[in-house]
């Protein structure tokens, strides 16, 4: 990256209304956010989202593609990795004692290792309830899984219980539900707690929501899915949106589970994530 754009790329990062649209578009990377989403989850107005992600997609930070009626925006990872370069090799001149703390570019190119190698990998599943669509991926990964992954889930504003169509989807696909609870986020950030290989966010609302890096960096994804607790009309009606969701959670997990990790990289494997989250045939 030359001087001019890197300038221009950290005059519009400069600005902190800028900034915090970057880095919500940077939680959902690469997959695209509709600007209704992000005025919502920023609490910015129309308008003034508007100028922002003008400057961001002018600076080459951030792309815009539509999709029928909608327009996605979505950071531009080339870009942003030419812009970490930058500072990393050009004004940091590649210094060792400078940037090993801030490199984990070996790790990435490592195959994955488990914390447990009984179990191999930990994985929680992220919602803003926990009380349907993680509750689902907890259970769905448990029983696919092989006994090669211990499934968690929980929530940013967890419910007080589980909801009732997800329970009665679960049992009438043969999985255990005595084990299962609305749990929140905070049950896992404790000095104690399971270090997680994988943490993904199964709706918007989570994987819009400020969280402290876990420890271990471990491999993040979005697999966003509308919220079926939302549904309306007759219980049927209902009920059939909670299938509809299970069964999009299921072939995503199906794919995730029968991935080669013992070949894969980190930086491959966050790439096979990334695929299944965008993978059209999932979200059917």
């Amino acid at each position: 990256m030359e001087n001019n754009p890197a300038v221009h790329a950290f005059a519009t990062l400069g600005h902190p209304g800028r900034l915090a649209v970057f880095r919500l578009l940077m939680r959902f990377a690469p997959q695209g956010v509709r600007p209704t989403e992000i005025a919502e989850a920023l609490g910015l107005k129309q308008n003034t989202l508007s100028h922002h992600l003008g400057d961001l997609t002018a600076s080459g930070l951030v792309g815009v593609e539509r999709q029928g009626r909608s327009l996605y925006y979505a950071v531009d990872l080339d870009a942003t990795e030419g812009l970490i370069r930058y500072l990393a090799l050009d004004i940091g001149r590649a210094r060792p004692d400078l940037l090993a703390p801030l490199r984990s570019v070996q790790q990435d190119f490592q195959p994955m290792t488990a914390e447990h190698p009984e179990t191999n990998f930990d994985v929680l599943f992220l919602c803003s309830g926990n009380s349907a669509r993680s509750i689902f991926a907890e259970a769905l990964l448990r029983d696919l899984g092989r006994g090669r992954f211990r499934a968690f889930s929980a929530g940013t504003r967890p419910n007080t219980e589980l909801n009732p169509f997800a329970l009665e989807i679960l049992k009438r696909n043969g999985h255990d539900t005595s084990g299962l609870r609305s749990k929140h986020i905070s049950e896992f950030q404790k000095p104690d707690s399971v270090t997680m290989d994988f943490v993904f966010t199964v709706c918007d609302t989570a994987a819009a929501e400020e969280c402290p890096p876990w420890p271990g960096q471990p491999i993040t994804g979005h697999w966003g899915l509308p919220d079926p607790v939302k549904a309306t009309g007759t219980d049927a009606e209902k009920a059939l949106v909670f299938a509809q969701t299970y069964a999009a959670l299921r072939r995503r997990i199906m794919a995730f589970v029968e991935l080669p990790f013992a070949s894969l990289n980190r930086m491959s494997l966050q790439s096979r994530v990334d695929a299944i989250g965008t993978d059209t045939q999932a979200k059917a």
